[in-house]
């Protein structure tokens, strides 16, 4: 099946708690502390894979989570790192926040790699708080915990020509009669159900061409397949417009060319500006000539037009060597240019205090970090948090708002009484 979009949530591993530890070893009961570090979680790396076509493996499974660090061991043994998940993804992909629509990554190049999420740092062991004055701390600090993200995965084909017409114009017998791609051929609307791409080679150099699904009037408002497909052909560098001269389909030849140009227009200004060249397609069928020479006049010379038999093959050379033409005057094909969004941790230690009746909630980045830091059940551990809170003017904080010795502070989930 194929799938070019799909939203998954993906996690970083959390990083490993340190340890409390003490030596022991024959003829002394407690030694000094040699509690471990926790190993680091690991990241969600995505990749991009010119070997993978279609985003259906994020379809079924939606949820991906990193490994966590292991915990830190005794004898001062780092807890082992968690391993990387790596996220393999067609070329073309193009990653965004879903929350902010902003794009994180534009996957363009085989192999391209992308970091976007850091595992969380692990804990500290015992070991590391030892000091002159602290010679036997009994706690430890918890990994970092990371926060859970959703993303859209978006496949834009990357393409140098992209196929362009009504449905049963004769596209994907085109593709096939220029390249080696097998498309599902059949004489009904919307046989083409996904892009098809091929690789066109002509003397010495070569292109890329995708067929992309057949487009019908209302199409960028949702209608027939809707602008599910549309998105495939804003990277191209060109388009060859398919366009049905036989009318067997009780439809008009110059009718048909102005709806799928205005659906162009309505998805996108850049869409209308790219370099055209209309293929009249089954001119072997009776009545064909006639319309073309009407269709000729109509278009007049801002088109080139290309006389053709998709299915007998005539006229496919001087296509080949038509589009050749354009394409060398063209630029290459180009990743997005934006800018680039990046899951970030808070680099700064802020705090803010609420307020609610006798009972204030403190809140903020310095609030995780002391959830991690501080163990309650040590009293050296809660000396440390009585410092921070100090030092970094919570206390004074809380006396200008108000808080006595009747008031309950809650920090991290944790109640503590106000005393002065």
């Amino acid at each position: 099946m194929f799938v070019d979009r799909a939203i998954i949530t993906i996690k970083a591993g959390d990083g490993g708690s340190g340890i409390t530890s003490f030596l022991h070893f024959k003829g002394k009961v407690g030694g000094g502390p040699d509690g471990g570090d926790g190993g680091k979680g690991g990241d969600i790396i995505f990749i991009a894979d010119s070997k993978i076509t279609s985003l259906s493996d994020y379809y079924y499974k939606t949820k991906y989570v990193a490994e966590s660090g292991a915990n830190g061991q005794p004898k001062e043994c780092f807890g082992r790192q968690g391993e990387d998940l790596v996220l393999k993804v067609p070329l073309g992909t193009v990653i965004r926040d879903r929350q902010t629509g902003n794009i994180i990554a534009d996957m363009f190049t085989d192999g391209q790699k992308r970091v976007v999420l850091i595992g969380g740092e692990g804990g500290k062991g015992n070991a590391r708080f030892k000091s002159a004055r602290r010679h036997a701390p009994h706690f430890s600090q918890t990994g970092e915990k990371t926060e859970t993200k959703q993303v859209i995965l978006e496949l834009k084909t990357i393409a140098d020509v992209g196929l362009v017409g009504f449905p049963n114009v004769g596209k994907s017998t085109l593709l096939s009669k220029i390249t080696k791609a097998r498309p599902k051929i059949a004489n009904y609307h919307f046989t083409t159900l996904s892009p098809n791409l091929g690789v066109c080679d002509v003397f010495d150099s070569q292109f890329t061409i995708a067929d992309i699904p057949g487009l019908i009037e209302g199409a960028s408002e949702g209608a027939g397949l809707g602008t599910e497909f549309l998105r495939h052909i804003e990277r191209t560098r060109m388009l060859v417009h398919v366009v049905d001269m036989s009318g067997i389909e009780g439809r008009d030849p110059y009718d048909d060319f102005l709806k799928i140009n205005e659906e162009l227009k309505k998805y996108g200004a850049k869409l209308i500006k790219l370099k055209q060249i209309i293929v009249a397609n089954k001119c072997d069928v009776f009545g064909a000539e006639e319309n073309l020479k009407v269709f000729r006049d109509k278009v007049g010379k801002k088109y080139k037009i290309v006389k053709m038999s998709a299915i007998s093959g005539d006229g496919v050379d001087l296509l080949k060597q038509e589009i050749m033409k354009v394409l060398s005057k063209l630029p290459p094909v180009e990743p997005l240019k934006y800018e680039e969004f990046n899951y970030v941790k808070p680099e700064r230690l802020d705090f803010e205090i609420l307020k609610e009746g006798d009972t204030f909630v403190v809140i903020g980045t310095l609030v995780d970090v002391l959830k991690r830091n501080v163990v309650m059940t040590d009293m050296n551990s809660l000396a440390y948090l009585q410092k921070v809170l100090k030092d970094r003017g919570v206390i004074s904080q809380l006396r200008k708002m108000g808080a006595n010795e009747k008031s309950t502070v809650i920090i991290g989930g944790e109640e503590f009484e106000s005393i002065d």
